[in-house]
């Protein structure tokens, strides 16, 4: 008669499980060359305007030889990978195992699947060369925020950091400046670390220009 695993037997093989999500994306995306990692809220509609600049943001990506990394999801992750997969570039979705179960979308040309959320986490900025934030909800805020803890501490490479819809981020960013820089909680120089923008275009250009400004700095030195 087989003996019932303990509970550090349990936790054993949930590091091994954990472990096993690490490499799979290490190996996957280690390959894909530049990308950009598009964040947005699984809700937004297909008739949304935000739906539509994800589509255009991505094809412009795709254009200016980025390729697409997203949630996986439906919503903005859905018109992300849409926009990619349509301008022909390389479309990542990285999936996360949910009780509600969020099933992938169509348009994802590679798909790694996860059940825990900080091996997705890691792999979503480990390999991107920008982060770019539409309207979402507090998904969509965990990842905004903690891209933007891990830039101001300096644990993770600084890369620019954009977020789609003046009026939709406006509140939250007067917040900021009116709370916490007031309060000395951040400093001045913690809100340049974002950029907000109302266009695709505009948010291209941001990232193309901070890449040739690293270029001509590293060649200078």
């Amino acid at each position: 008669m087989a003996r019932a695993k303990t509970p550090f037997q349990d936790e054993t093989w949930r590091i091994f499980r954990i472990m096993a999500e690490f490499v799979e994306g290490f190996e996957t995306l280690s390959r894909i060359g530049p990308c950009v990692t598009i964040f947005g809220s699984a809700r937004t509609p297909k008739q949304d305007i935000y739906y539509k600049l994800a589509v255009e943001m991505a094809r412009i990506a795709v254009k200016n030889k980025y390729g697409v990394i997203t949630g996986g999801g439906p919503g903005i992750m859905e018109a992300a990978n849409k926009g990619a997969t349509e301008a022909g570039g390389i479309s990542i979705g990285l999936n996360i195992q949910l009780p509600f179960e969020q099933k992938p979308n169509p348009f994802i040309k590679t798909l790694i699947n996860f059940k825990h959320f900080f091996p997705r986490k890691v792999m979503f900025l480990k390999y991107t060369s920008a982060v770019i934030v539409f309207p979402g909800g507090y998904g969509t805020l965990d990842e905004m925020f903690e891209t933007l803890t891990l830039i101001q501490t300096q644990k993770a490479s600084h890369l620019p950091l954009i977020l789609i819809g003046k009026e939709y981020w406006r509140s939250l960013i007067d917040w900021l400046k009116e709370e916490l820089l007031q309060k000395e909680y951040i400093d001045n120089e913690d809100l340049d670390i974002f950029h907000v923008v109302n266009k695709p275009s505009e948010a291209i250009t941001i990232i193309n220009e901070f890449y040739c400004k690293r270029d001509v700095d590293a060649n200078f030195l």
